[in-house]
Formats: C-alpha cells, sequence, structure tokens
C-alpha cells in the first residue's frame, strides 16, 4: 500500500527521467532535477534538525517552488506557501499562526521576508539544491513516516479578517489523485495547464497527477489572463490537452469573443469549479471545443480539493443548473435539514479520508465546522460541515443550490441571491453578475459586467422574479472583482457599497 505521495516522485523518475515535468515561460525541469534537488532539499532540513513541524516556503511562482514544496516532504515536514503579491499584513498574520523555524526563498523574496516579523532562519532555494543529498537519512525518515503526516498547510480566507490554514495528510491527498486522476483519465501523456496560484489546494490538480504518471505541466504566466487571445495562444503552443481551472478563467476567454480569433487545437479535457459555470458560456466553450469532455467539480479547502464530479453528458437550457454530481469514491455526502437530519435539500457534509485535519493552531475554528457525524453518536466520525446547499435532482444528482450566507431574508422572505444571478447571467448582453445584501439600508444589490442597462435588466427579471426578489440597486462596474483563487471577491464589493453610500 502507497502511504507517501513522494514515492509517485521516485517511480516517475526511474522511467522517464529526462522527460520534461514543469515549466513555465523561463524554465522547465525534467523528473530526475526534481527527484535530486527535492532530495537535496530535505537532505539540506535533515541537516538543521528540521523535522516534524512547518516549513515556509516564500518563492517566485516557478518550476522551482514545486522542488521547495516535495524537499519539505522528503524532511518529513509540512509545506506553508506564502506568496509575494499576499499584502504584508495577511503574511505576518500566516507567520504569527504558524510559527515556522524555518522560510525557503530565492534572492528576491528573501529581501521580502526580512522586513515581515520573523524571527526563524532563512535559506535560500540556490543554496539548499546543492546540498549532497543524505540517502542514508532520507531512508531513515521514510521509515519512520506514516501516511498521516501532514504534507501542507494551505491558508483560506477567514470571515473575521485572519486567514485559517488548513492541514493536510498523505492519505488525503494520495486518495483525492488517485480518484481524481481515474476520473478525469489523466495519463503520461497529459499535458496541464496549470492556472491557480501555488498557496491554494487547486494546483494539487496538477502538481501531484504530473509526478503520478509522468505527465507535464506549464505554469501559465498570470499575465496573459489579462489577454485571453494570447492565452489560449500559449495552451496550443505547448499542446496543452488538460485544463483544470476555475469557472472565472473560462468565462473571461469565452465572454471576450477569444474564440472567434483562435480556438484550442489540442483540449480534450476540461473540468472547472469554484463557481457556477454559466450555461450561455459552457455552450461557448463546448462550441469551441466540441470533441473535448467537460467535467464540473465541487469542493472545499477543507476536504483536501474536490470532493464532487459531474462528467457532462447532456444538452442544458439557460435555465438549468449543471449538477455536481456524485462523490467521488471513498466519499460520502449528507445533506441534513437545520436539524440534522438527512434531506432531499440541505446543507452539504463530507465524510471520508479527504477531510482534513481542521484548522492549523486553530482548534476553536475547527470544532464548529469539523464535527462528529450528527448521523452517528457512537464513535469518533468526524464530517466537515461546509456552509453550502445542496439539493438532488429529479437524476438523482446532486445540485449546488447557495451558500448559507448567500440566503437571506427580506421582506419577510428568504431568498436565494444565487437565484437572482442565474437569471441575470441569462441576459444576453451580461457578462457576469453578482448579488449581495447590504443588510444596514435592507436592500438588494445587483453588480454586473456587460452592455445592458439597469432598466433592461430589470425588465427581463420582472419576467422571471417575484417583485421582491427584485434587486433595490443596480450597478455597472468594469471589471468583476475576484479573490486569488478566482472566486468573485463579494466582500469586495460589499466595500465597494460602502464607498458608493
Amino acid at each position: 500500500m502507497q502511504t507517501n505521495v513522494l514515492e509517485y516522485l521516485e517511480k516517475t523518475a526511474v522511467h522517464v527521467p529526462d522527460k520534461l515535468a514543469y515549466a513555465d515561460d523561463k524554465t522547465g525541469i525534467t523528473f530526475e532535477e526534481v527527484l535530486h534537488d527535492s532530495q537535496a532539499i530535505g537532505s539540506f532540513l535533515h541537516g538543521k534538525g528540521i523535522c516534524q513541524e512547518p516549513v515556509l516556503v516564500f518563492m517566485k511562482k516557478s518550476p522551482s517552488i514545486v522542488e521547495a514544496f516535495f524537499g519539505v516532504v522528503y524532511a518529513r515536514d509540512f509545506y506553508v506557501p506564502l506568496d509575494d503579491e499576499m499584502p504584508l499584513y495577511r503574511l505576518n498574520l500566516i507567520i504569527e499562526n504558524v510559527k515556522a523555524r524555518a522560510v525557503i526563498c530565492d534572492e528576491k523574496t528573501k529581501k521580502m521576508m526580512e522586513k515581515l516579523d520573523f524571527q526563524g532562519e532563512i535559506f535560500l532555494y540556490q543554496e539548499m539544491i546543492s546540498c549532497p543529498v543524505d540517502r542514508e537519512a532520507l531512508e531513515k525518515i521514510r521509515e519512520s513516516a506514516i501516511d498521516v503526516d501532514p504534507i501542507y498547510v494551505v491558508f483560506t480566507s477567514g470571515s473575521t479578517g485572519v486567514p485559517k490554514g488548513v492541514a493536510a495528510c498523505h492519505r488525503s491527498v494520495l486518495d483525492y489523485v488517485e480518484n481524481l486522476s481515474q476520473v478525469l483519465g489523466f495519463s503520461r501523456d497529459t499535458v496541464f495547464a496549470n492556472q491557480s496560484p501555488f498557496y491554494f489546494d487547486a494546483c494539487l490538480k496538477e502538481l501531484y497527477p504530473t509526478i503520478m504518471f509522468g505527465a507535464t505541466t506549464y505554469i501559465v504566466p498570470k499575465s496573459l489572463f489579462m489577454f485571453p487571445v494570447r492565452l489560449v495562444e500559449f495552451l496550443n503552443q505547448h499542446k496543452v490537452n488538460t485544463i483544470c481551472w476555475v469557472v472565472s478563467a473560462l468565462t473571461m476567454i469565452s465572454s471576450f469573443g477569444t474564440f472567434d480569433m483562435v480556438k484550442p487545437e489540442y483540449l480534450h479535457t476540461i473540468a472547472f469549479g469554484s463557481e457556477i459555470f454559466p450555461i450561455r458560456q459552457y455552450q461557448i466553450w463546448k462550441e469551441a471545443v466540441p470533441k473535448a469532455e467537460f467535467f464540473n467539480l465541487y469542493g472545499p479547502t477543507e476536504a483536501t480539493g474536490m470532493s464532487c464530479y459531474y462528467k457532462v453528458d447532456r444538452e442544458f437550457s439557460l435555465e438549468d443548473s449543471m449538477p455536481i454530481g456524485r462523490p467521488f469514491k471513498n466519499t460520502e455526502i449528507l445533506l441534513l435539514d437545520e436539524n440534522n437530519r438527512p434531506a432531499r435539500e440541505g446543507e452539504i457534509l463530507i465524510r471520508g479520508t479527504a477531510v482534513t485535519f481542521g484548522y492549523y493552531n486553530n482548534n476553536e475554528k475547527t470544532q464548529e465546522v469539523f464535527i462528529q457525524n450528527p448521523l452517528n453518536p457512537y464513535y469518533r466520525d468526524i464530517v466537515y460541515r461546509t456552509g453550502d446547499i445542496g439539493a438532488y435532482n429529479e437524476r438523482g444528482e446532486l445540485i449546488f443550490v447557495s451558500r448559507k450566507d448567500y440566503q437571506i431574508k427580506h421582506m419577510g422572505h428568504r431568498i436565494e441571491l444565487g437565484e437572482i444571478e442565474v437569471h441575470t447571467n441569462l441576459i444576453e448582453s451580461i457578462k457576469l453578475s453578482a448579488c449581495i445584501y447590504d443588510k444596514e439600508n435592507s436592500k438588494i444589490v445587483l453588480f454586473y459586467v456587460g452592455e445592458a442597462t439597469a432598466a433592461e435588466i430589470i425588465g427581463q427579471l420582472k419576467e422571471k422574479l417575484p417583485r421582491y426578489m427584485l434587486p433595490n440597486r443596480i450597478e455597472k462596474i468594469a471589471k468583476m472583482p475576484f479573490t486569488a483563487n478566482g472566486k468573485i471577491n463579494r466582500l469586495a464589493l460589499k466595500e465597494q457599497i460602502k464607498e458608493n453610500e
């Protein structure tokens, strides 16, 4: 039985040592290089006596950072990714929470790190990969390692403004990668294009299947997401055949007429998640890449990555909701009502090995949502309470309905803000919309990107929604704000409401 993610790398490096593993627009590294450099970093950390503890990784996004991640795991430590685009305030909050003794930097981030409230040692990646590989030490480390050793801590946004670190172990990642790979059909011929930041769990979809199969991952320069035509040309240049992207990245391409100029020539697998994919935008993609298979994925960071999948197998009308389908193997989905009883529609709870350890150094928040299974009072059985509302359709497929905090009480009625967004996105001249509830003024505020006027939007929404669901304010914006992991930044929109008052 496999118990360590690094076994993927060790087997693959034997079979395809010289094959390109990870690359960006400047550099590329082979599997043999990944193996050597990772083991060198692991040996370096072992020599410093750093074992079974967090190690910060603060480097520019590049193939090198992957070696730093794996190197930390070789030392039986767990990596905590930082990013130079994070505000200094957020970086210091993470540093304070983790209390790591070591950080791996490159030359550029080292200078930034010296300005932060970090009291530990700063190690340079370039010096660490020059360390001789101590194979005897690494073998002893592996002998003592177990599959519930943590691999990483990645930080998500906290509702109080304080980020929460989610800790995941080898077994969680192994099961997730195996299941995701089986569903999406990854192989040695897979060529990924990585879109997500490396300080989120979304990058697991490329990083670990690459070493599992001997595939190749190209790291897409962030700047290309401002230029959709050049982005698609990048995919074609590198013969990318598989993308696992957030919905906002896909809609950015389809909503600006990109496919009138260039189409992805090699894509055969397109997976998406994080937000609801507007059916109109999905149809544009389907028309542009008719032979590709599409997969709708759903899952939170707290359950390692994605927990459910739906392989698109039929046509949808613009009013339909695309299912999130069914749970991955060895994962169970519970739908519970407000009284913790099974329901056809209710909060989604996740059970299985993919459920992570909880929030690092934050037992209070962990106990709020990583709870004893309400249906099992007899023995320890931890499930994750997602805060998402799901339902089963007439086919028995799971549908994402909304976030619990998107449900509001307005004019005496319970309203799903997501329903307003769905109908707004159906308007032909709308590219994207987001609905926010202004509690202080008891108003529904609709933000949108597109050519329609407020009067046109209200006119069409009146045909679909009852009067109490109509937005009280409609604001056109030039660009929708997104969080770093590609979700609509609703906190930023709430701040915009305050600024406009």
